[in-house]
């Protein structure tokens, strides 16, 4: 790998074993997106024209009504809601935060309403909803969202997430169940979700990010019902205006979506991968072990956890330490305080895992 450009402008190279996460760039699209992008970059087009085509093509894979490219499954949250609340009126779309909306309430379990990078409820302020928060932090029953509906309640939002609490939440089926009953909207955040295919079957829209499972450029895609993607098509001269998709990215979103419906599934190879990090339990206090992702996803991961006694350093601090170095190094962080972090294998490359393992070597010999 060449980091000429990361000396050029004065940044360190990254080890990526979060994951697909935001703040180091999501994913690295391959060569042949990039190529697409710099085809489609320096060619013109009817942007409006690009918009509905690119929705259809996305439709067609995804199996659903309807499609549009959006920036980022963020604002693939705002708009939806926008859409939904506007009801693709031009003058409320023009007009959203300006004037009041009577009809514009959306009901999210307490336990979805998570930080992801910004949290969930401030999307949804942003495309002019109002949050209903019902059930409890570590609960979320189809009765918690049929209770809370009323003649104000727009939609039904459902987060499909590794950040959201996992249980005692019913399904996103049971969820589908209760806004049919009611005749409410359910729109479905499935950003990191890897079966594109089966969200846009309950939700009447469904968010998907570009760029983390499908590895395209930072983007994101709103499919679903005709009638609510071209609701949420109007926003782009509203709101979505200040989120627009530059024609570069559709087309490398278009041609990643191609290649992630061919794309062999790496998670065995990626398991078998990790069986080298297990050289790492002979180091005292420290235990590898291999979990599968907490969302239920086909992604496994090296767990390592750290007895801080025997170890001498504590999980924490050693991820601080990875971190910090002259190569810095990201792992799954999200339980140093419980005494592990894990080894995130996708985005791993070249002498990455070396890397690694060779870094908490020296963290945990006091080097």
């Amino acid at each position: 790998m060449d980091h000429s450009l990361h000396a050029k402008y004065g940044l360190k190279r990254v080890v990526n074993a979060s994951g697909r996460m935001s703040i180091l760039g999501v994913s690295a699209p391959t060569d042949t997106v990039m190529e697409a992008m710099r085809i489609g970059g320096q060619s013109y087009v009817e942007i409006a024209d690009l918009v509905d085509k690119a929705g259809d093509y996305m439709a067609r894979i995804l199996g659903s009504e309807a499609a549009v490219v959006v920036n980022s499954a963020s604002s693939g949250i705002a708009l939806s809601v926008a859409g939904i609340v506007t009801e693709g009126n031009r003058r409320r779309s023009d007009r959203l935060h300006q004037e009041p909306i009577a009809k514009n309430e959306i009901i999210l379990f307490k336990g979805h309403n998570v930080q992801y990078g910004a949290p969930v409820e401030t999307m949804v302020y942003l495309g002019g909803g109002k949050v209903v928060e019902v059930g409890y932090a570590n609960e979320g029953r189809k009765e918690h969202i049929a209770e809370a509906i009323n003649e104000r309640t727009a939609a039904i939002l459902y987060v499909k997430s590794h950040h959201c609490v996992q249980k005692n939440m019913i399904s996103v089926e049971e969820a589908a169940e209760v806004a049919q009953a009611h005749g409410i909207p359910l729109i479905v955040d499935a950003a990191a979700e890897e079966d594109i295919q089966k969200y846009v079957k309950y939700g009447d829209l469904a968010i998907y990010s570009g760029s983390k499972a499908i590895e395209g450029p930072t983007s994101g895609i709103v499919g679903g019902k005709r009638q609510y993607v071209e609701w949420v098509k109007a926003q782009l001269h509203g709101i979505g205006r200040s989120m627009k998709v530059g024609k570069e990215t559709t087309f490398g979103l278009l041609q990643a979506l191609d290649e992630y419906m061919v794309k062999e599934d790496k998670s065995e190879l990626e398991k078998a991968a990790l069986e080298e990090m297990k050289t790492l339990s002979k180091l005292p206090g420290i235990e590898v072990t291999i979990v599968q992702d907490e969302a239920g996803r086909a992604i496994f991961r090296g767990r390592v956890k750290v007895n801080e006694e025997a170890a001498g350093v504590s999980a924490k601090s050693m991820n601080d330490q990875l971190r910090e170095g002259d190569i810095a190094v990201y792992t799954r962080d999200y339980g140093v305080r419980q005494g592990y972090f894990d080894i995130d294998p996708r985005s791993l490359s070249g002498d990455d895992l070396q890397v690694i393992i060779t870094r908490i070597q020296q963290i945990a010999g006091g080097n």
